[in-house]
């Protein structure tokens, strides 16, 4: 083990001063390390004062405990702060927790909650961005700038399903830095970036990490596409802007994944490219003017696929069409898949969703489906999602078993009865609804794995039309002869929302 070491250090020896002698040309020379800790240091420094703190308060109901101990003041988690009031609440009371005067009513008054957050400058006649939940429900809005000076701040918009929020403020006599928008979709896995913010109060912190994933969807939202980032992002950082090397705002921090509450290296921000248009929007409108195409989508999964003869597996499968929705008088139906939208490729529904809603209200675009094999393009004049109104994936409904059976067939692992009154008014299915009620389904099936169950509705197999039990068991005996692996049902709830299921059939 003795003579091992000096072999070693003998054969690595040249090697060793190779590096030593060629240091530093490789420093000068390589664009990563150049651009590595000093570029950050010169975006810090050239943005710093465009990036504010976000101060914000809320008169609420002083809440009494069950020993009579009214709400401690509610401070961000790690604020220098909380210990101070933690210890002036807890230990500094009368009896019963209230007052030293001993009137036990004062803690029964409103109080002032406070919460701080982060948000950037973007136009110097006094307009900023952050989060929605920094601000949500205040009564007030400060911002703080870098060199300590607070502003009072009134709210343009939000929009909650994208968590931004725009404010305007009066500009203060001296001159402001605002930052610009860089393009999210050119960030590259594994570039330099660089967050600023309010983490536990600590205002103009700069941190800096790669960017880890992008357009990653954490089902927070039904717009989800998201900048993963390895960058400390803590509370606080929240609304606060995401920086690649050129100094231009790629992101808006809003997220982490935390068992602890503090950084472990996954925060989310919103792109640049979503932010873009929700300010825009916002500083216009007061809103968001999503478009809205009026169908209900769901994924196209290798069994679906396969049953309409896609390949590969692609696009968004229509489930459902809205009669008064934009689809309808364009011919979009059940059953075909959205392959391209407005010349952008849709491989999966969340891309649809999102091409739908960031495309402008009233504008005709052409919708490229996929129909039985072959593709058919449709052209369809968009119209406004309303509050009421959603992207929706197309999802089942449990309904219970019924205590008593009809005569049946069974098929694919289910028990299958004529639609009747008796059954219409057991599973309380419209009138509406046409197609084959389900009344059982075996444990151990596919169908239970898809989750179908007892008082939906087969509307169609394998995209024709069924009124019996005996059309199912006839089509699916074909199907089976024919040598397909999977049929494709189209299955309704009660209230008639659609969805596709594809079960085996050998």
């Amino acid at each position: 083990m003795t003579g091992a070491i000096p072999a070693l250090s003998h054969r690595l020896r040249p090697l060793l001063a190779a590096i030593c002698l060629g240091a530093t040309s490789a420093l000068a020379s390589a664009p990563a390390l150049a651009r590595g800790p000093d570029g950050i240091a010169d975006v810090a420094e050239k943005v710093i004062d465009a990036v504010v703190n976000i101060s914000t308060s809320q008169t609420v109901e002083a809440k009494v405990g069950g020993d009579g101990r009214g709400a401690m003041p509610q401070l961000p988690p790690g604020s220098p702060f909380e210990e101070f009031f933690d210890d002036f609440f807890k230990n500094r009371r009368g009896p019963g927790g209230g007052s030293k005067g001993g009137d036990k009513n004062s803690d029964l008054q409103p109080r002032k909650t406070n919460s701080l957050g982060s948000g950037f400058i973007v136009d110097t006649s006094g307009i900023a961005v952050t989060n929605n939940h920094v601000i949500a429900d205040a009564d007030e809005i400060n911002l703080i700038m870098n060199d300590g000076t607070k502003i009072r701040a009134e709210l343009v918009g939000v929009d909650k399903k994208t968590d931004l929020a725009v404010l305007k403020f009066k500009p203060p006599a001296k001159p402001l830095v605002a930052v610009k928008f860089g393009d999210s979709d050119k960030l590259r896995l594994g570039e330099w970036v660089i967050a600023i913010g309010n983490p536990f109060s600590l205002g103009g912190t700069v941190t800096a990490g790669i960017v880890s994933a992008r357009n990653r969807d954490i089902n927070s939202g039904p717009y989800d596409s998201y900048i993963q980032t390895d960058a400390a992002i803590n509370r606080g950082n929240s609304g606060g802007p995401l920086f690649n090397l050129e100094g231009e705002v790629v992101g808006v921090n809003t997220l982490i994944i935390s068992p602890s509450g503090g950084s472990i290296g996954i925060g989310f921000a919103v792109p640049s490219k979503t932010v873009v248009g929700v300010v825009d929007q916002l500083r216009q409108f007061g809103e968001l003017r999503r478009g809205w195409l009026g169908v209900r989508i769901q994924q196209v999964t290798d069994e679906i696929a396969e049953s309409l003869n896609i390949k590969p597996a692609r696009g968004a499968l229509i489930a459902g069409v809205e009669d008064k929705g934009p689809a309808k008088p364009a011919g979009i139906e059940p059953g075909d898949v959205v392959v391209k939208f407005d010349n952008k490729d849709i491989k999966e529904p969340k891309d649809l969703s999102r091409v739908v809603a960031d495309t402008a209200v009233g504008k005709e675009v052409e919708v490229v489906i996929i129909r039985k094999g072959v593709e058919q393009t449709r052209k369809v004049t968009l119209g406004r999602l309303e509050d009421g109104e959603k992207a929706v994936q197309a999802a089942a409904k449990t309904q219970a078993e019924p205590a008593e059976k009809p005569v049946t067939q069974k098929a694919l692992g289910l028990d299958l009865a004529a639609l009747s009154k008796d059954l219409r008014t057991r599973y309380k299915i419209k009138d509406s609804v046409k197609g084959v009620v389900i009344t059982n389904v075996d444990g151990g099936s596919d169908a239970a794995d898809k989750r179908l169950s007892a008082g939906e509705v087969i509307v169609e197999v394998a995209q024709e039309a069924v009124s019996n039990a005996a059309d199912i068991k006839k089509r699916v005996d074909q199907l089976k002869k024919d040598g397909k692996k999977s049929v494709l049902l189209l299955i309704a709830n009660a209230d008639g929302d659609l969805r596709f299921v594809a079960l085996g059939v050998q």
